[in-house]
């Protein structure tokens, strides 16, 4: 039910249409309701695609509506790419040009392709993915240190604008010692004046990925991976609220009790820590 009708009373001595003049509103919009962004079939596709995403980012669209094709989804190919297109799979969002830079935003260049990274805070990175819900999405921020593969902070948003970017960016800054360099992609959020202006404050180097090549911010592509396949697939979030707290505690496993090959088997929290 809209807010508006729960304004209006049931009273036989004064009719709708006149405690609708004294309210200032419409009578229509009494009966509006609103409709969700995507029905329930496109949220089924949706979740397919990040799924067989997550497991083949290499697929384009053809291989994409390929894949659907053989699990019976009726889709078309157009469909599939314009979906392709909305979901930007090198940071995955559920809305159209998210991720597509803003022309009136500075574009930085790409710095980590011929460095060593040898140590802790020499380079953190920041990314957005999408979480699925049982009847919608929602969106998380993570900021990583490239180098341990701790994770320094993260946020749950409803929406994709950059406040929730910038409040995961201050808590690093505010927790941590200062990287020399960090690391995003291309989109507005990272592009935006508050979040640039930010990191040029504390004199930290700004890098951002090619257009359309997820792997220059692939370690913390392999976390969404993780996060993915061990926590929010097999257990199926059906809130931000839910979401938000089995991410918290996946999180809290993942850097003091996971342990990584590519950390010679010791956590996250161990490496980070070790050399500060």
């Amino acid at each position: 039910m809209s807010a508006r009708r729960q304004l209006i009373e049931v009273d036989p001595e004064v009719s709708m249409v006149k405690q609708c003049q004294i309210l200032g509103v419409c009578r229509s919009g009494l009966y509006y309701e609103k409709k969700p962004q995507f029905s329930r079939e496109d949220l089924e596709v949706l979740n397919r695609m990040d799924e067989i995403y997550t497991q083949s980012p290499f697929y384009g669209y053809r291989k994409q509506y390929e894949q659907l094709m053989r699990e019976k989804f009726n889709i078309g190919i157009h469909r599939v790419r314009l979906y392709m297109r909305i979901l930007d799979f090198s940071v995955i969002y559920p809305r159209k040009k998210t991720t597509l830079k803003n022309k009136t935003h500075p574009v930085y260049p790409y710095l980590l392709r011929k460095i060593t990274i040898k140590h802790p805070n020499q380079v953190w990175a920041g990314d957005i993915t999408y979480i699925r819900l049982e009847k919608g999405f929602c969106y998380l921020v993570a900021i990583i240190d490239w180098f341990s593969r701790y994770i320094l902070s993260w946020r749950i948003s409803n929406t994709l604008d950059a406040d929730f970017c910038i409040e995961a960016l201050d808590e690093a800054i505010q927790k941590f010692p200062l990287p020399h360099i960090f690391n995003s992609d291309q989109g507005s959020q990272y592009t935006s004046t508050n979040h640039t202006k930010k990191l040029l404050k504390h004199q930290i180097k700004i890098s951002m990925d090619s257009v359309g090549r997820w792997a220059d911010n692939v370690i913390i592509e392999r976390f969404w991976r993780s996060l993915k396949v061990e926590n929010i697939y097999p257990i199926g979030y059906d809130s931000p609220k839910t979401a938000r707290k089995g991410c918290a505690e996946y999180i809290t496993y993942y850097n003091q009790e996971r342990l990584h090959a590519g950390l010679d088997y010791r956590t996250p929290r161990e490496v980070y820590w070790s050399l500060n």
